[in-house]
């Protein structure tokens, strides 16, 4: 064992609190029997690509959905596994840390123990570094002791190196079966989860016996599709920056002088930006979504900001705060064009020194335009997925110095009468990674450890542990197990009229939907915040008292359900079946035959339309 991990911690009086707090559990996930029904082949969303995925993935695409039952369901096909032979899991976080990620853990713990003692929990430390080295630490009540409903991933490390290329595939596979592994569990976002697809289709054509499961685990949010609301840590990184914006929004209303320019963390995806401004209710927030979508500018961007607070101070309001999303740059066409150039230019070995002179005309007229402290940031080595290293390039600072200088000009010109423009600027990432995390997170996380053990116990293999209907009581949640390869997209880019470049099968990030019910709240109270200053602070993260039952407002407005939806088609049609049956009445067989014409016609053009759409 390495003596950095698995070490008891030094707690807080409330941090000792929180290890007593025990999560509940779904009634579908209570006692030592574990009952399962399949429903029909899961497949990709985007129908375009199916064919690409299931040639990627032939062992592990078109697998069943599964949905686990409570004691008192009747279902007469349901699969009862009563039995549970001692089983050896393996447990890895890959990735970024995220709040919440030790429950899961917790939870895969608590479930093997409680369907049979002599079964073993093997975390690997050092994230998938360890994973390939074999590097382990026994999970037991003692090294968990200090952990659970703690922050952070200082138990086992993590590591954001990937699981991609034939030798890393090849020595997770050759790690497993040293450690005769029954199951191995993938706790990360997107990367992680594609990464563990692989690796279960890897293992199912080698015939290697341990089954691969993947956990939605990233403080992003950017891991949502059919099957997954949202992701263990999202709660607790909104919560926390909640705070920390309306701290500032109070700040910038009691001094009455200042902009704040707040850039949040997120990726490329703007789904915290979008929930820290419904909870928190700052001025305005710029969703790199909108951006991408209405192909603005730098200054365009910079045009709404100035008008904003020319706005503002036709109102006596010399102040405001501006929420910005880190991944704005990408969304940004000729910053995202430029990027691109740059990321060309790294990949056929340019020196940095050399890359500004290498540019095309257009690209390095941008590039000189740009203040100093940006060209520096731009000119970074892209991460190891390609894209720019967000979290070092401050937009924030680059569309505060761009107003400020309009809004001098305006100033000096006459078409502005507030008071001389003056931005602080603030960028919110690493402050909130390894925060407490909030009570929901806690909960979700304990439960999709369990949700793990149960795909286990059923034998599947290339599952992601789902939970759904989470915007209800625990007591409502309805877990279950969906193929990661049927949440798969593949990407397709224009190379001109009649070519299109096809990218490989991947969990994509999910972007926020602009026609989702979460934004158009949004958009419903962006006048009002705007010009009205109606802050709103939830305070402090809670775990006891007002506030902690509390959950994502982009979560609780959207009625995501997919997994209870399917259940409820599937009694339906059944229903359906028992009551047009032969011998039944010409009157019935007729509606039967009109109402079920016209709902295929529907679904039929429906689905065409929804069919893949090639990328620009």
């Amino acid at each position: 064992m390495d003596s950095d991990y698995g070490v008891p911690r030094e707690l807080s009086e409330v941090q000792k609190t929180r290890t007593l707090y025990q999560p509940e559990l779904p009634p579908c996930l209570q006692g030592t029997t574990v009952r399962v029904e399949y429903g029909d082949a899961a497949v990709a969303a985007d129908p375009a690509g199916a064919h690409v995925i299931s040639h990627a993935f032939p062992h592990t695409y078109g697998q069943p959905i599964a949905h686990f039952l409570r004691k008192t369901a009747v279902v007469p096909d349901a699969k009862v596994i009563s039995e549970h032979p001692a089983v050896r899991v393996g447990i890895v976080f890959c990735g970024r840390q995220s709040p919440g990620g030790h429950n899961v853990v917790w939870g895969l713990y608590d479930a093997i123990k409680a369907h049979n003692q002599n079964s073993k929990l093997i975390g690997f430390l050092g994230g998938s570094d360890g994973l390939l080295a074999q590097k382990t630490l026994e999970i037991t009540d003692e090294v968990l002791s200090s952990y659970k409903n703690q922050g952070g991933y200082d138990m086992l490390g993590r590591t954001k190196d990937q699981i991609r290329t034939t030798e890393q595939v090849n020595g997770a596979m050759a790690s497993c079966q040293a450690l005769k592994l029954d199951a191995l569990v993938i706790i990360g976002g997107v990367t992680s989860n594609t990464d563990a697809a692989q690796l279960a289709e890897t293992f199912a054509e080698a015939k290697c016996p341990t089954k691969v499961i993947g956990v939605p685990v990233t403080l992003n949010g950017d891991l949502k599709n059919q099957f997954v609301e949202t992701t263990v840590g999202f709660d607790t990184i909104c919560k926390v920056n909640s705070q920390l914006i309306s701290n500032m929004c109070t700040d910038a209303l009691s001094a009455e002088k200042y902009y704040y320019f707040i850039r949040l963390m997120g990726r490329k995806a703007s789904h915290v930006a979008l929930e820290c401004a419904l909870q928190s209710h700052p001025n305005m927030v710029i969703l790199g979504e909108e951006v991408a979508a209405s192909k603005l500018t730098i200054f365009d961007i910079t045009k709404q900001i100035c008008d904003a607070v020319q706005a503002r101070a036709e109102k006596d309001k010399n102040h405001g705060v501006v929420l910005i999303p880190e991944g704005l740059v990408e969304s940004i066409p000729e910053l995202y064009a430029l990027l691109q150039e740059i990321h060309g230019l790294h990949g056929k070995g340019v020196s940095i020194e050399n890359i500004s002179s290498q540019l095309s005309p257009w690209a390095s007229a941008l590039f000189e335009f740009l203040p100093p402290f940006i060209r520096k940031q731009l000119l970074l080595h892209p991460e190891s997925d390609d894209s720019a290293q967000l979290s070092q390039i401050e937009t924030e600072k680059l569309l505060a110095q761009l107003v400020e200088t309009e809004m001098n000009r305006r100033l000096k010109e006459g078409t502005y009468k507030g008071k001389k423009f003056n931005a602080i600027c603030h960028f919110f990432g690493y402050q909130a990674r390894g925060a407490l995390p909030s009570k929901f997170d806690c909960d979700y996380a304990y439960v999709l450890g369990h949700v793990c053990y149960h795909i286990m116990a059923a034998g599947l293999n290339g599952y992601m542990a789902t939970v759904t209907n989470l915007k209800s009581p625990v007591n409502k949640w309805r877990c279950g197990a969906a193929p990661i390869s049927s949440m798969m997209t593949v990407k397709r880019w224009s190379r001109g009229p009649s070519v299109a470049q096809i990218g490989k099968p991947a969990v994509h990030m999910a972007s926020v939907d602009l026609k989702g019910k979460a934004y158009e709240l949004l958009r419903q109270n962006s006048s009002s915040f705007l010009l009205e200053d109606i802050y709103r602070n939830p305070g402090p993260l809670q775990f006891e008292g007002p506030g902690a039952d509390s959950k994502p407002i982009s979560l609780c407005v959207e009625d995501q359900d997919y997994m209870g939806r399917i259940k409820k088609l599937q009694e339906y049609l059944e229903k359906v079946k028992s009551i047009v049956k032969p011998g039944c009445s010409q009157d019935i067989l007729k509606a039967a035959l009109s109402s079920m014409s016209s709902v295929t016609e529907t679904l039929t053009i429906m689905s065409s339309s929804s069919a893949g759409q090639t990328q620009p």
